[in-house]
């Protein structure tokens, strides 16, 4: 029978775990805080200022260029364009400040406290004090790079697939008669949202601080919530410290949030072609931020601002994704500190253990499997000479807009499509990943970055189930998210494909299709993906070279510095 330790040795205990977690902390913070805080910010600043100018003339001719706008719209857009990169310029570099700094000086502090999770007894010290040192060095300089990725490679992706939108689809126009009601309404959104927004914030801070303290002090004399077991309570109890910061931290979020919905309501004059509307969305924001943040704090039911209705017919929308909203009917099984949105409050649910969230699956573990399928299938597809090492290195190495969408979109898409295959054949209500990873609404990441893809990704496979391809369809599918608008490939790889005869079979094919390379292009433009997707390709290709005998050390750092 394992020996049980009294209580006031698990007491002792926890608070000698706490102060000397606390202690290196704050030393490594000081430390390590500096040198990190500055390669992000230096980094993050120096990649914004040099890509501005060209920022600058991509969108304006993607602007020129696209068919989604007509010229009064374009012209809309054009006036609007100086305030807009103001705003992005201001908004960039003051947010790289602040996450330079939090960055720097918090991740060595919370990974001295993550330290004691580790089930090795022996090691927790150790990993205390070694911790998020050069990690945090290391994370800052990744944090840089994933940016850089961003600027340099997403946002061009995204304005090179505006310009290409066809004529027909869906053009927008605008009267030349509504663009001085745009423009005061989005000023008026300004005035009117922002110091009220700000003064909500305010005025409510105090309450969100005890409240917070309030209910983390319960959990902890309850041992509820993150203090349900004894290796979490150190870092449970430097969220007691630290509530402060996550105070100031929401109420600075709700007033750069408030700057973009008072913008909004330009698109909403524009939507409803409605000067009136346009000011009723206005004041009806100020009120639903007012009854969204009693709802989350509970306090009186509504709000005392007028709530006009700005739309016409209503718009439906997930709650998830909504800016206020009154309480549903579970909302008092609701932790006050798991409110999304502006307020933003760290999730403190006492009716899971710390334990139970620490199972769910991670992002990371969702992009390592996505990759490693990705570098399983290419490894396939090589050996099938179906792709060839020569595409592989003109993807590494191309420069913007002449990369392979072979290798770029085609392969990525074509390991996606085998996980839905996959999940299909087992009859998973989610998603089943390389490794037999299941991810399912019950343990998916809590991430709005996924929240956005997952619900298309389960539509898709829905759709895939139901009309019940047949093999040669499925090879065919194969053949044209691999190689896209390449019929010479399309007609030279001989898989068993089949073309259906049926318009409408044939078209719901076409659909799927496409739909699958939307989602991987959408997804090729998330942060980390480009990183971890050009590891990939660089050990696809050392596996050539190994397979065709010519590995060598100096090709092997070539590939590496790549």
């Amino acid at each position: 029978m394992p020996y049980v330790l009294p209580d006031w040795l698990k007491i002792i205990y926890v608070v000698f775990a706490f102060c000397s977690a606390l202690f290196f902390g704050v030393l490594k913070s000081l430390l390590v805080g500096p040198i990190a805080a500055l390669i992000l910010i230096t980094g993050n600043v120096a990649v914004i200022l040099a890509l501005f100018p060209t920022h600058v003339v991509w969108t304006v001719y993607t602007l020129l260029k696209t068919h989604k706008f007509d010229a009064p719209l374009k012209v809309a857009f054009l006036f609007g364009l100086p305030a807009l990169f103001g705003l992005y310029l201001t908004l960039s570099i003051v947010g790289s400040v602040l996450v330079g700094v939090g960055y720097g000086f918090f991740t060595p502090l919370i990974s001295s406290f993550e330290a004691f999770r580790q089930e090795d007894e022996s090691n927790k010290f150790y990993h205390c004090i070694v911790d998020g040192t050069w990690g945090t060095i290391k994370g800052s300089c990744t944090v840089v790079r994933d940016f850089a990725d961003i600027c340099y490679h997403s946002y061009p992706l995204y304005l090179k697939e505006l310009r290409e939108i066809p004529s027909p689809n869906e053009l927008r126009t605008l009267r030349l008669i509504h663009v001085p009601a745009c423009i005061i309404v989005g000023l008026l959104g300004l005035i009117v949202d922002v110091p009220l927004y700000t003064a909500i914030a305010v005025i409510k801070s105090p309450y969100m601080l005890f409240k917070g303290w309030q209910r983390l002090i319960h959990d902890l004399i309850s041992r509820e919530g993150p203090f349900l077991e004894t290796a979490c309570i150190p870092i449970a109890g430097l969220t007691i410290l630290v509530w402060p910061i996550v105070v100031i931290g929401s109420v600075i979020l709700a007033i750069v949030s408030s700057i973009f919905i008072g913008l909004y309501g330009s698109a909403i004059v524009y939507q409803e072609r409605s000067f009136k509307r346009g000011v009723a969305y206005v004041i009806a924001m100020v009120a639903e931020f007012d009854e969204y943040t009693n709802d989350w704090l509970y306090l009186r039911e509504g709000s005392i601002f007028p709530k006009p209705k700005y739309r016409k017919k209503r718009v439906s929308h997930s709650p998830d994704v909504s800016v206020g909203g009154s309480r549903s009917s579970d909302s008092k099984h609701v932790h006050p500190m798991q409110a999304p949105g502006v307020m933003v409050m760290p999730t403190l649910s006492s009716s899971r253990s710390v334990r139970e969230v620490i199972r769910e699956v991670k992002m990371v573990q969702v992009w390592g499997n996505l990759m490693q399928s990705a570098e399983i299938v290419g490894k396939e597809l090589l050996d099938s000479n179906v792709i060839n090492p020569g595409e592989l290195y003109d993807w590494l190495n191309a420069k913007k807009g002449n990369e392979s969408a072979i290798i770029g979109t085609g392969l990525p898409c074509y390991s996606f499509f085998q996980n839905l295959l996959r999940s299909i054949k087992v009859g998973s209500e989610g998603l089943v990943l390389n490794d037999g990873l299941e991810i399912t609404h019950l343990n998916r990441p809590q991430d709005r970055l996924l929240e956005w893809f997952f619900h298309p990704i389960l539509v898709i496979k829905e759709q895939i189930r139901v009309i019940q391809l047949s093999e040669g369809e499925i090879r065919y599918i194969e053949k044209v998210i691999l190689f896209g608008t390449d019929s010479q490939r399309m007609q030279s790889w001989d898989n068993g494909s089949f073309v259906p005869e049926d318009t409408l079979r044939a078209a719901q094919i076409q659909g799927i299709s496409r739909r699958l390379i939307g989602l991987t292009r959408g997804a090729s433009k998330l942060p980390t993906y480009r990183r971890k997707y050009r590891q990939v390709i660089k050990n696809l290709i050392i596996y050539c070279m190994a397979r065709d005998g010519t590995m060598r050390s100096m090709s092997t750092r070539t590939v590496a510095s790549v």
